[in-house]
């Protein structure tokens, strides 16, 4: 399905930016980084407007909601963007399953040597996978991530 382009610029746009959505989500995963590699944190300066949001109570789910049936569910939309906005809002409901996951099992050992190991590989992983949607996207093509890709073409049939 790599075949799909979009040759309009403000798809490509909106379709990279939905990628910052589950990057913002998964900084919390890299303070440990972040406390060692203090340069990381450059990483956060495209976020910054993210911060002001996170003050509105529930921010989280009404983002998902206003995404979900104003993007995903609208066909006016370009497919394209509808995609890359359901694999950013997948990528988001995992990085929140793995955050309560993680506290329940996790919780009781404190700041161990596994805890900074799994935050930091999340965060890792989140971050490449982050990247890599936005550097598809903003070239046009579909960003094919294995699980998470069929996840949101089952959603999205292509019409």
């Amino acid at each position: 399905m790599n075949s799909r382009n979009s040759n309009d610029w403000k798809d490509k746009l909106f379709a990279s930016l939905v990628y910052l959505f589950p990057l913002y989500y998964s900084l919390q995963f890299g303070v440990f980084l972040f406390r060692q590699f203090p340069a990381l944190q450059v990483i956060a300066i495209p976020l910054a407007p993210f911060i002001l949001i996170d003050r509105i109570p529930f921010e989280g789910l009404i983002l998902f909601f206003v995404l979900f049936a104003a993007v995903v569910r609208n066909a006016r939309i370009s497919h394209f963007i509808r995609f890359n906005t359901m694999q950013a809002i997948l990528m988001d409901i995992l990085l929140i399953l793995i955050s309560l996951v993680g506290n329940i099992l996790l919780g009781g050992l404190g700041v161990s040597l596994l805890t900074q190991t799994l935050y930091n590989a999340i965060f890792i992983g989140t971050l490449a996978a982050c990247i890599y949607g936005i550097v598809q996207s903003s070239t046009g093509k579909y960003a094919e991530m294995p699980g998470i890709s069929e996840a949101a073409y089952s959603q999205i049939p292509y019409i």
